[in-house]
């Protein structure tokens, strides 16, 4: 079967998985725009539910960006230093809050989310797509993206996130750039694991490269 020659376009090979997860919420258990940006920026090398966990006891301290315009470092270590790197995110999020100082505040396109302190494309992105910024600008490229669109044959292998998203931008239409980057994703955290994927599960095997070589 030669996967790159096939007619079917790679929109039609991926809606099943855009059917299965596209009204999935994010796996950061944020209730508002203010808990996802902080959320998102503690995530960075960390566990969407290592963050979950040290979550509902910061947000009861520090429940908004004009209780974080105050705070010192040594405010915030307490919340957060089992995060990893919770030095330097600490700096990120203070930083953050001087330059927001409230809510209302929030930007929300790519170009001011972005100029930030520890919000690159891929965070920026999860927080528009979680916001329903319309139209999408991007696509989600998180770890799991990284390692599942080169094992299915979407885009060659690489570690470079920035890349990887432009490739996936250049071969996939800009209505599905909203919702495929997490399905993706959700197909990594759920079937399309790094060891022993459950290729037998997966509702788009017939045309991945792994699975048919």
């Amino acid at each position: 079967m030669d996967l790159f020659s096939d007619p079917i376009s790679w929109t039609e090979k991926l809606n099943p998985i855009v059917v299965q997860y596209q009204e999935r919420k994010h796996p950061l258990a944020y209730q508002n725009p203010y808990q996802l940006m902080i959320m998102v920026i503690l995530s960075a090398q960390d566990s969407d539910a290592n963050i979950n966990k040290i979550a509902p006891a910061l947000f009861n301290r520090f429940p908004d960006f004009e209780s974080l315009v105050p705070a010192t470092p040594e405010d915030l270590f307490p919340y957060i230093s089992g995060v990893r790197h919770f030095q330097m995110k600490t700096e990120w999020i203070l930083e953050t809050a001087q330059m927001i100082k409230t809510d209302a505040n929030i930007p929300l396109t790519m170009d001011t989310l972005t100029q930030l302190k520890g919000i690159g494309r891929k965070s920026a992105n999860v927080i528009m797509k979680e916001l329903q910024i319309k139209p999408a600008v991007g696509i989600v490229v998180d770890l799991h993206v990284l390692r599942v669109a080169p094992r299915i044959g979407l885009i060659p292998a690489t570690q470079d996130g920035n890349k990887a998203e432009k490739l996936l931008m250049q071969l996939l239409p800009r209505d599905i750039w909203e919702a495929i980057g997490m399905c993706i994703s959700f197909l990594g955290r759920e079937i399309c694991r790094p060891t022993n994927p459950k290729c037998s599960i997966c509702p788009i095997n017939q045309y991945c490269l792994y699975y048919n070589n």
